[in-house]
This record gives structure tokens, C-alpha cells and sequence, in this order.
């Protein structure tokens, strides 16, 4: 399970909001991933939710990525819990 802080203004980044313009949500890329790389390496999936992440501006560590990376490998949930900081 991992914990990311977002601020208020940002979080239509990590999840989807369709009153925002902003066009690279990462719950989006993330389910997408979950649902194509099933069975996949992690050192494949790595690369790909880091790229998701630095187009939507998150900072996830690389122990985040590579929790998450298994997840979607083995199939298994991952909880994300994620903290609002700011106005």
C-alpha cells in the first residue's frame, strides 16, 4: 500500500475528473497498465508508470512504482492512499 501527498489544486492529476482539462490522469494510465500487462516483468511496468507519473506531474518514489509495478503483475489490488494538502 503506498501514500502520495497531492495538493488540492492537482489532484484532477492523479485521478479522473471530467469537469478538468488536464489530459493525463494517472488513475487512467494506471488502470490501463493493470488491464494489459497482467503476467508482465516488473522492470517492464516500471518504466511505464514512471512515464505516467512524470506526465501527470506526481512524485511517486521509485519504491512506489515498483510496489505498484507488482501489483498489476501478480493482478493483485493496491491501495493507494493519498493525502490533500494545501487550499
Amino acid at each position: 500500500m503506498g501514500e502520495i501527498s497531492v495538493s488540492a489544486q492537482d489532484i484532477d492529476h492523479l485521478l479522473h475528473d471530467p469537469a478538468s482539462a488536464y489530459g493525463a490522469p494517472y488513475q487512467r494510465a494506471y488502470a490501463m497498465l493493470a488491464a494489459t500487462h497482467r503476467g508482465r516483468p516488473v522492470a517492464e511496468i516500471v518504466p511505464l508508470l514512471r512515464r505516467a507519473a512524470d506526465t501527470a506531474l506526481l512524485g511517486f518514489t521509485g519504491a512506489d512504482l515498483i510496489e505498484q509495478a507488482q501489483a498489476i503483475s501478480s493482478g493483485a489490488p493496491y491501495e493507494l492512499r493519498v493525502r490533500i494538502t494545501g487550499p
